[in-house]
C-alpha cells in the first residue's frame, strides 16, 4: 500500500463506511476540525493548519465533510455556505497545488432539484431551493470554474438518500413507525424514490479511486431501482417480522384533510402530504457507463434489508 487518500467528514455516517472499506488497500488520512483519531486512519490533520505539505503522497482527496441539511430549518443560512461552499474551496485550491491527482467532491441531488418530475440526470439544470442545496451548488460551481491541470481529475458525485447499517436517517424514524405496528395510511398514493446502499457507495468510490481510466465528471449516484414508499415499508415489516399494514385510504379524502389541516395547522398538511407521496427518480445510467458495468453489486431491496436488520439488533 503506496497511495494515501486524504478524507475529510471521516467521522460521519458515509466517512467511516469509506474508511473502513478502503482501509485494507490503501493508507489512509483525515482532516477534522476536532482532530478525533480512529483505528483505520495513519494520521488526522487539523482544519485550522492544513497546509500543502499536508498533502505530500496524498495520491486521492475525498471531500466528504459538510454541514447537512437541516430538516427542522433551524440553521443559519450563512452556515452552509461557510461550511460547505468555503471549505470546499479551500481544500480544493490545496488540491490543484498538490502531486495528488483526483478529487471527489461529495455534493448532492439536491444541490440540483428539491423535486423531481420525471427522472433527474446529470443534464438537468440546478435550481435548488434551500441553502443547503444552493451552497452545495455554489462549491460544484468553483470547482468547475478553475482549471484543472494536465493529469488531474475532479469528480462531483451526486448520491441521494444514503442509507446502511446503523445509519439515523428517514429510514430508522419510518422503521420505528412499522416496528409499533402503526398503519401506513397513503398506500393510495404511487411513488418512486431512489436510494443509495452503502455498500453500492463504497463500490463506486472505490472504482473511481482506482481506475485512472474513469473521466471526471458530474455523476448522479442511486442504487439501481427506485423503490415506492409502499415497497419500502413492506420491506421494513418482512425483514422484522412483522405484517405489512398499509391502508389505501380514498386518495381525495386525504387531500381534503390535508387542506384542512393547512388551515388549521394540523400535522397533516398540503405540503408534508406532498413530501411524503411525491416521486424522486435519479438516474444512474451515466457513472455505470463510466464504470462499464450493467448493475451495481447490491440491488436495492437487498441493500434496504441489510439497513433494517442492523435496526433490529439496536
Amino acid at each position: 500500500m503506496t497511495d494515501k487518500i486524504l478524507i475529510s467528514g471521516y467521522s460521519g455516517f458515509v466517512g467511516q463506511n469509506l474508511a473502513r472499506h478502503l482501509a485494507p488497500r490503501y493508507n489512509l488520512a483525515g482532516i477534522s476540525h476536532k482532530n478525533r483519531s480512529t483505528s483505520v486512519l495513519q494520521h488526522v490533520y487539523s482544519w485550522d493548519s492544513l497546509s500543502i505539505s499536508d498533502l505530500s503522497g496524498t495520491n486521492c482527496i475525498l471531500h466528504l465533510a459538510g454541514k447537512a441539511h437541516d430538516t427542522k430549518n433551524v440553521s443559519a443560512k450563512e452556515e452552509y455556505f461557510k461550511i460547505n461552499t468555503e471549505l470546499t474551496k479551500t481544500l480544493f485550491d490545496l488540491f490543484l497545488k498538490s502531486d495528488a491527482t483526483t478529487f471527489i467532491y461529495f455534493s448532492s441531488v439536491k444541490a440540483v432539484a428539491d423535486s423531481v418530475d420525471g427522472i433527474l440526470n446529470e443534464s438537468c439544470a440546478p435550481n435548488p431551493k434551500t441553502p443547503y442545496g444552493q451552497s452545495k451548488l455554489k462549491a460544484e460551481e468553483y470547482l468547475l470554474a478553475q482549471r484543472l491541470p494536465s493529469g488531474k481529475r475532479l469528480f462531483i458525485i451526486r448520491p441521494c438518500m444514503i442509507h446502511g447499517p446503523l445509519n439515523k436517517g428517514n429510514l430508522n424514524l419510518l422503521y420505528k413507525v412499522v416496528k409499533k405496528g402503526i398503519p401506513y395510511p397513503l398506500g393510495a398514493f404511487e411513488n418512486k424514490r431512489s436510494l443509495l446502499s452503502i455498500s453500492n457507495l463504497n463500490f463506486i468510490i472505490e472504482k473511481l479511486v482506482g481506475d485512472a481510466m474513469i473521466p471526471g465528471g458530474i455523476y448522479n449516484v442511486a442504487d439501481d431501482r427506485p423503490l415506492s414508499t409502499n415497497e419500502i415499508i413492506d420491506v421494513i415489516a418482512k425483514t422484522s417480522g412483522l405484517k405489512t399494514r398499509i391502508w389505501n385510504l380514498n386518495k381525495k379524502v386525504i387531500e381534503f384533510a390535508a387542506s384542512a389541516g393547512d388551515k388549521l395547522h394540523l400535522p397533516l398538511n398540503s405540503e408534508r402530504l406532498k413530501k411524503l407521496t411525491e416521486s424522486y427518480v435519479v438516474s444512474n445510467d451515466k457513472v455505470k457507463k463510466a464504470l462499464r458495468i450493467n448493475d451495481l453489486p447490491v440491488p436495492s431491496a437487498e441493500g434496504l434489508e441489510i439497513t433494517i436488520k442492523s435496526f433490529l439488533t439496536q
